[in-house]
């Protein structure tokens, strides 16, 4: 079957034969026909497999033919929420490249960068807007863009949307979009809890599914390495000694893991780079593209890069830390054999991961291979710095309490004296002995008396600059009416 086939505009079908593309993939030919005939539709695929095509051919040849009768008074049509800026941007440049031929406006909301862009796109009414959930809320909470004629709403990644904190989000942004549009929602994995959810926001949704769900890519090789946990850097600095592992994503579970991993590999020679959460935009971009550029040989991710990361050619995914939970595991090794290409997806388990190992099991319906690394020493003692520990700066022990008072209690140095200064006394300060005084008499006739030594009691200052602070002579007796 060719995209021919599928009902796709003339424009839209010369920019996917510029992209390359040939034959459409099983769930773009299982949703964009449901999809042209005006359907709410629930798309589940394994990673890599096109979903993004799926609901963007389609869109975009409804909008070409309504663009004439869109007239000058444009309003945003397409709204599509991802959880991710990296997913953001590569659906941003996918719906680029299929709508070159095409006179619409394209334009990204999310965190991390800029706003007043933004905003001008939004108040411009853009054709289609791709957005993150929080900086598309917050900017219209400002009134900031126009949705009254949207006709069409995406979730990309849904499960990851509606499971993890963005469901109080896309509720308030569903409020103030119109009910009369078409919703569709994709994703590598569903459960059945979460697709309850979406009836909430579709109307009589059609399911397209290919293959089972959560089951990873077949076209991925996957291996289990049982390793000590004060071992795991070891081994992976190891195994990249393979000429084959040229182009490796590796997962690690905390940020400052991912860093300190970073660091490590490039102290052993290998040119690496980190993404996640922590970094800014500029060096998120800046680490994707050198990584896809060849310029890196390692990109250390967390999970929330594992929905954004479209990067052709990644021969190996290590799992640095297990995944908690079996859909991760699913989207993490689904960034290496992306379009049916070969990759191998690699996980290093420790004594503690084996509970995790049988849940995934039973998850994706069959084993995982064990493999041991030729030439590596599994029994090698700890190294003087363990990775798998936080990294943290020994604490110096507090002295005991009683230590503590002295110190306390202790005089302190004396500070070197102030030069001699005219005029008021500062705030709260008494006159030091020394210092020149004003040549007005004093009130009460006669010469100045001298000044008293300066005390660390500063009550005598507050009374002097505020009197009405001060206590007064006779006040009680005057306001209870004692004599």
């Amino acid at each position: 079957m060719s995209f021919s086939t599928l009902g796709l505009a003339p424009k839209i079908l010369q920019a996917v034969q510029e992209a390359g593309y040939t034959e459409p993939t099983p769930i773009q030919t299982a949703a964009i026909p449901p999809i042209l005939a005006g359907h709410d539709l629930i798309g589940i695929a394994q990673t890599g497999t096109g979903k993004t095509a799926a609901f963007t051919l389609p869109m975009l040849t409804k909008l070409a033919a309504a663009q004439a009768a869109a007239g000058p008074n444009r309003r945003t049509r397409v709204l599509i929420l991802a959880p991710t800026r990296e997913l953001v941007v590569q659906i941003d440049e996918n719906i680029r490249a299929y709508a070159k031929h095409l006179p619409l406006t394209i334009a990204t909301v999310f965190g991390g960068v800029g706003e007043q862009p933004q905003i001008r796109a939004l108040r411009a009414n853009t054709d289609i807007v791709v957005a993150c959930p929080g900086r598309l809320l917050d900017l219209l909470g400002r009134r900031n863009g126009d949705f009254s004629g949207l006709q069409f709403l995406v979730l990309d990644e849904a499960d990851r949307m509606l499971d993890m904190g963005f469901l109080p989000s896309i509720r308030q942004i569903v409020r103030q979009l119109p009910t009369q549009r078409q919703t569709l929602m994709f994703s590598a994995t569903l459960s059945k809890e979460i697709e309850a959810l979406t009836h909430e926001f579709q109307h009589a949704p059609k399911i397209v599914q290919i293959g089972r769900r959560a089951n990873p890519a077949e076209t991925v090789t996957q291996l289990v390495y049982e390793v000590p946990k004060h071992l795991k850097t070891a081994l992976l600095v190891h195994l990249m000694k393979e000429p084959t592992m040229d182009m490796v994503l590796v997962f690690s579970r905390m940020k400052h893991a991912a860093d300190r991993l970073a660091r490590q590999l490039e102290q052993a020679g290998i040119k690496t780079a980190t993404l996640h959460s922590n970094r800014s935009q500029s060096q998120r971009l800046r680490a994707l593209q050198d990584f896809k550029s060849g310029k890196v040989r390692v990109l250390v991710a967390t999970d929330i890069a594992a929905r954004g990361i479209d990067v052709d050619g990644i021969s190996h995914v290590v799992n640095y830390d297990f995944p908690m939970h079996s859909e991760d595991y699913v989207h993490r090794i689904g960034r290496t054999g992306r379009a049916n290409a070969v990759g191998d997806a690699i996980s290093f388990v420790t004594n503690e991961d084996h509970g995790e190992l049988r849940a995934l099991e039973r998850f994706i319906g069959r084993g995982l291979v064990r493999k041991k690394a030729e030439g590596f020493n599994y029994t090698a003692a700890a190294p003087a710095y363990n990775p798998a520990e936080e990294d943290r700066r020994p604490r110096q022990p507090r002295p005991p309490r009683r230590e503590q008072r002295s110190q306390q209690n202790s005089p302190r140095p004396s500070a070197q004296p102030r030069p001699p200064q005219g005029g008021r006394p500062q705030f709260g300060g008494r006159p030091q002995s020394g210092r020149p005084q004003s040549g007005r008499p004093f009130a009460g006739g006669g010469p100045r008396p001298p000044a008293e030594p300066a005390s660390g009691n500063r009550e005598g200052g507050n009374e002097r600059h505020f009197p009405s602070t001060a206590p007064r002579p006779g006040g009680f007796r005057r306001r209870f009416g004692l004599r």
